[in-house]
């Protein structure tokens, strides 16, 4: 559900994840196992029709089940505006393409992609680009290995012997 924080386990299939300016949308998807994350491009916004439009056709070119947005929380993990905006957005892609919509935090993850970006050497035009791209990555990868946790942790907590239990 849009709103929460959950990396739960969900139905098999290709994630896609959204690192949303007001500019340009970061795009990122996974394998179709959810275990790796890679950027796939960066949309840049003209208005809600088309960046739905451009969404859709990635949603289906891609098979996506999920899609996860990047939620830009304040360092102290508290919302503000810019999260309350992602919250709007997020609720409103779970109505227009009835998918699964998970906000994850993506604080530090832009600074990140600045200090991989700057061991590459890549300071050109594309830089911004390829940043907002970077970013949907280590989101989406973020996403992916808590997921990843979360599943271990379930599997072996049903194994485990309950110890009061003689």
């Amino acid at each position: 559900m849009a709103g929460r924080q959950n990396a739960s386990c969900g139905a098999p299939g290709r994630l896609l994840c959204l690192d949303v300016g007001a500019r340009r949308i970061g795009v990122a998807v996974s394998d179709g196992l959810g275990i790796t994350a890679q950027g796939i491009g960066t949309l840049q916004r003209r208005n809600r029709r088309f960046d739905f439009a451009e969404l859709r056709k990635l949603l289906s070119e891609y098979s996506v089940r999920e899609i996860v947005v990047g939620n830009p929380l304040r360092m102290s993990g508290q919302t503000g505006v810019q999260a309350e905006k992602m919250a709007d957005f997020a609720r409103q892609l779970e109505k227009a393409f009835r998918l699964p919509v998970h906000l994850w935090d993506e604080r530090l993850s832009t600074a990140e992609a600045h200090r991989l970006l700057d061991e590459t050497g890549i300071r050109d035009f594309r830089r911004k680009e390829v940043i907002d791209k970077m970013a949907a990555v280590l989101i989406l990868q973020s996403f992916l290995d808590a997921r990843a946790v979360n599943r271990r942790t379930a599997g072996s907590s049903e194994h485990e012997v309950d110890p009061s239990r003689d």
